[in-house]
């Protein structure tokens, strides 16, 4: 296949839709909120995307930076239109968190039992089969497990607080969430990352699992071992997590500009890249097979 970036083209290449760039990869590393969903519907032509990859031999994982293990963005992919078929696996920074918890391949948590858990919504199943015990009261928290952030009902400021006998105490934050904004269908919110932004620059320990950071794209990567690095694909809306990790790994990116930045003008694009200090090495409109999906 010819290739759309010859003749000495910049990183970003603007191309319509997936249609012209599946012959080239293999394995599609797929980020869920902001380009599959806005969590209450599928975007238009997602889904037709999707069958048309797996229609192809395309292996396609779902790459999340959710506090919530595997099963429930499985169940939550389907709530939204996104059936099981149309993936092979959903890897979340809450399943990879969850694995190295129960592995005890943590230094900084083995033995701490007693943590705050900051999540979005009710408690979910995280905790179980995990032996961890649940604290409201941070000065006698062993850790803080963020897991989401409650936004707009929580606000940073109220985080701060809640957070300021742990970080008091020097206590260390497992980060299972790292998405610094959150797109909902109201809009956009801080993430659980900004949270720990915050406490890390306020002095507490920060560990961080998720994208960008390096431990979920080698398990990622681990689950298709024949599929060599330059014919993988990694899709999202986030420059900061999905194109940054993307480029730290050596992986090809493809930058969708819905989601984070969907009000923001194509010329401005650049300066974002160039604010972040990553570069896709394409860009899309949306996620979907040709613009007219």
């Amino acid at each position: 296949m010819d290739d759309p970036r010859q003749g000495g083209e910049a990183l970003g290449r603007a191309v319509s839709g997936l249609a012209v760039l599946a012959a080239r990869y293999d394995l599609f590393l797929i980020d869920q909120y902001g380009v599959l969903h806005d969590g209450a519907a599928a975007y238009p032509g997602v889904v037709a995307c999707l069958e048309r990859l797996r229609a192809g031999g395309g292996k396609v994982v779902v790459l999340s930076n959710s506090g919530l293990r595997a099963a429930d963005n499985e169940a939550r992919l389907s709530a939204v239109g996104i059936a099981r078929d149309l993936y092979d696996i959903c890897l979340s920074s809450g399943e990879v968190a969850w694995r190295a918890l129960a592995e005890g391949r943590l230094p900084a948590f083995v033995g701490a039992r007693r943590c705050v858990l900051l999540t979005r919504g009710e408690r979910p199943g995280f905790l179980d089969g995990l032996d961890l015990e649940m604290t409201e009261d941070a000065a006698r928290a062993d850790f803080v497990l963020l897991s989401g952030s409650d936004a707009p009902a929580r606000g940073l400021a109220d985080y701060a607080r809640l957070l300021a006998p742990a970080l008091a105490r020097g206590v260390p934050m497992l980060c299972i969430n790292p998405d610094l904004v959150m797109v909902t269908p109201s809009g956009s919110y801080p993430g659980a990352g900004a949270i720990a932004r915050d406490y890390a620059a306020a002095g507490g320990p920060v560990t961080w699992i998720g994208k960008p950071h390096a431990a979920i794209y080698e398990q990622a990567l681990a689950l298709a071992p024949a599929v060599p690095s330059r014919r993988v694909l990694a899709v999202g809306d986030s420059v900061l997590h999905d194109i940054a990790g993307a480029r730290r790994s050596g992986l090809d990116s493809l930058f969708v500009r819905g989601g984070l930045y969907a009000e923001l003008p194509e010329t401005a694009l650049p300066a974002l890249f160039e604010r972040e200090g990553a570069w896709p090495d394409w860009i899309v409109p949306s996620f979907r097979w040709n613009l007219d999906d």
